[in-house]
């Protein structure tokens, strides 16, 4: 297995597999700006990437989830975009971002970059019934040489049916679930990411051997922290499965 992952920051995560790299929802602004969310939600950005972009070296391909968030894509990520030749994302996405090497993607469609095979999974970014508001998002499968089994990238999203399906079709191997229970103030007790409590839930479903956490800190939309998510796991019998990245540590998995 030539499995290698290093953590940049939120959701974006340099993916190596036998010489191919893969890089997922690229942000890279600087910290310090606070960003609309729509319908009356915002954002600041607490903290920077731990590397900049210049320092990735060459990427084959961009796998963006969603594009309407900045936690997910932002200027400075938008800007790497015309340097990549593919960009796999949603359908909406793909027409938005105006990249000749866009991919949109409904779920369970899939395409290839070199030897790997990249399906798109169902994500639900909220409650029942709030793609009209949020948007829409996917999730990855990457399966292929050099992997020990399929590797699953949940996107933003919280359990639902579509994450048990994901877990009904693919023996996962390795699981990046995106945490930090994202919730505004506007709009209460919702939730529109996993916590750790729907991390559990999907995590125990998928049954990966490696269960690797992003997407739960630098933000002040981000309702659970780190610290909360590790307390939760270490206590259930997926500790010992639960890989933390190290920020900008290249990391075998």
């Amino acid at each position: 297995m030539a499995l290698h992952l290093t953590h940049v920051g939120t959701a974006t995560l340099l993916i190596e597999i036998d010489g191919v790299r893969l890089l997922t929802d690229p942000a890279f602004d600087p910290p310090g700006a606070t960003y609309g969310f729509g319908w009356g939600t915002r954002s600041r950005r607490l903290a920077g990437p731990a590397l900049p972009a210049a320092a990735l070296g060459p990427i084959d391909a961009v796998l963006l989830s969603h594009d309407q968030h900045a936690d997910n894509l932002d200027g400075a990520g938008r800007a790497l975009l015309p340097s990549v030749a593919t960009v796999i994302t949603t359908r909406a996405a793909a027409r938005r971002l105006g990249h000749p090497g866009a991919i949109g993607l409904a779920p369970f469609a899939a395409t290839r970059v070199g030897p790997l095979r990249i399906t798109a999974t169902p994500a639900r970014h909220g409650p029942a019934c709030s793609r009209p508001v949020v948007g829409p998002v996917i999730g990855f499968v990457i399966e292929g040489p050099g992997l020990a089994g399929p590797l699953y990238l949940s996107g933003d999203t919280v359990w639902f049916r579509g994450v048990a399906e994901v877990a009904r079709r693919w023996r996962v191997d390795t699981a990046v679930l995106h945490l930090g229970g994202v919730g505004f103030r506007t709009t209460g007790p919702i939730r529109y990411t996993f916590d750790a409590a729907g991390a559990i839930t999907a995590a125990r479903a998928l049954a990966a051997r490696a269960i690797v956490p992003v997407h739960y800190d630098g933000w002040t939309h981000f309702r659970e922290g780190a610290a909360d998510a590790r307390r939760a796991l270490a206590a259930t019998e997926l500790a010992d499965r639960v890989a933390w990245l190290t920020p900008g540590a290249r990391t075998a998995v």
